[in-house]
């Protein structure tokens, strides 16, 4: 008999999860109009600026882990969703660019708590015959966000919108998060015996190539997330770019399900081996926008959302097939150290396309450092496909 997967807590989850990433992707889009608009900040002090939030997020996550697999994980859930909630108040009440920053760097520690947290605690409390299924739609919740968060941010901005309403806006979604999150049930764990200090526990060593391969594809993410708007504005694109955030999102939408359904079958690699190829061909495809605007905007429009589309099945198909694969090398008592390592490695990633993208696009122009990063999607797919795929199959533990 099937076991059963959307239990009360699953669906509370789901819920705080959503409203978690609501409030993160509301601001993603926005954030660099605020510090051009009010702060008057360069591209490259842009993505230097934005930077601080992945870095300190990636400092935390090792720690999180480590702590989540020691402690009672709801308290620590709730009390990072806690933090993070509150900084938003904090960017209302900010009136410089250093303050700015400090909350900025608290509020990438604070995430990078909680979604190490909401990750392992939404795996304890669902079956694990319906482990890939279930992260599929845990995973849906943020591709949903995704979707919502950056039209509804960029919306609000282009109709003029104060950025403190903004601000307003995600805090609201996020204390309705931690309200929902504050409901699930979880059974009691007592503080477990931890041998001495060591680097396994920060880090999951058998999941460190995975992690490389995972660095390296959201490198062009980054820049993808947080300069997608201006590359637009750059090339001369007259398209709702808050659109492109919402296909990516239905393309996420529709291929995680069935990712899902094809990790719980174990095909694991195999899921992400397809998500790679069409990731690679549409970020070729959005560095070129730039060449084809000149021979036909129109084109080129349809284009620039079908590469969101194409972008949104190709991770959304890799990405439940990632978190498990991490899962499937860790022991059941560091199930958040494989999470942490899992999402450092995003971090990581996220952070340098941040860095990149915004020194490139100083230099040069935006297209050039998407066309780095498509390269870079070439390497990683390389390394998987050669290398990644034969060790996973090598130490895997269920």
């Amino acid at each position: 008999m099937k076991e059963k997967l959307f239990t009360s807590g699953y669906w509370c989850m789901l819920v705080a999860n959503f409203m978690l990433f609501f409030g993160f992707w509301l601001l993603i889009p926005v954030l660099p109009f605020y510090l051009s608009e009010v702060f008057q900040c360069s591209s490259s002090s842009i993505g230097l600026i934005l930077c601080c939030y992945t870095v300190s997020a990636l400092c935390m996550r090792p720690f999180s882990g480590y702590l989540l697999d020691t402690f009672a994980r709801k308290p620590l859930y709730l009390l990072a969703y806690f933090v993070f909630t509150s900084m938003f108040l904090g960017y209302i009440l900010a009136g410089t660019l250093a303050m700015f920053i400090a909350l900025r760097i608290v509020h990438g520690l604070a995430f990078g708590t909680v979604t190490v947290g909401g990750n392992t605690l939404v795996i304890d409390i669902m079956p694990s015959s319906r482990r890939g299924e279930g992260l599929g739609y845990f995973g849906l919740t943020n591709n949903l966000a995704m979707s919502i968060g950056p039209m509804v941010g960029l919306f609000m901005h282009n109709s003029h919108c104060s950025f403190n309403t903004i601000f307003a806006c995600a805090l609201a979604a996020s204390c309705i998060g931690i309200c929902s999150a504050s409901l699930v049930k979880t059974s009691y764990r007592p503080a477990v015996k931890r041998p001495p200090i060591s680097l396994d526990r920060f880090i999951l060593i058998k999941g460190i190539p995975a992690g490389i391969v995972l660095l390296l594809i959201s490198i062009p993410y980054g820049m993808t997330t947080n300069y997608v708007a201006m590359y637009a504005q750059q090339i001369g694109l007259k398209a709702e770019t808050g659109f492109f955030f919402t296909w990516m999102a239905v393309g996420m939408a529709f291929s995680r399900i069935l990712s899902g359904k094809w990790v719980d079958k174990g095909y694991i690699t195999q899921a992400i081996s397809t998500g790679f190829y069409l990731v690679v061909f549409c970020f070729f495809l959005l560095a070129f926008c730039s060449n084809i605007i000149a021979w036909s905007p129109s084109v080129c429009s349809w284009l620039f959302f079908l590469t969101a589309l194409g972008l949104g099945i190709g991770f959304g198909i890799m990405f439940p097939a990632y978190n498990t694969l991490f899962v499937n090398l860790a022991p059941n008592n560091q199930r958040g150290t494989a999470t942490s390592t899992y999402l450092t490695s995003w971090d990581v990633g996220i952070g340098i396309g941040m860095l990149t993208g915004g020194y490139i696009a100083h230099i040069s122009t935006f297209d050039k450092a998407y066309l780095f990063g498509a390269c870079l999607t070439v390497v990683s797919m390389l390394y998987f496909n050669l290398s990644v795929a034969p060790h996973y199959h090598k130490h895997k533990l269920r």
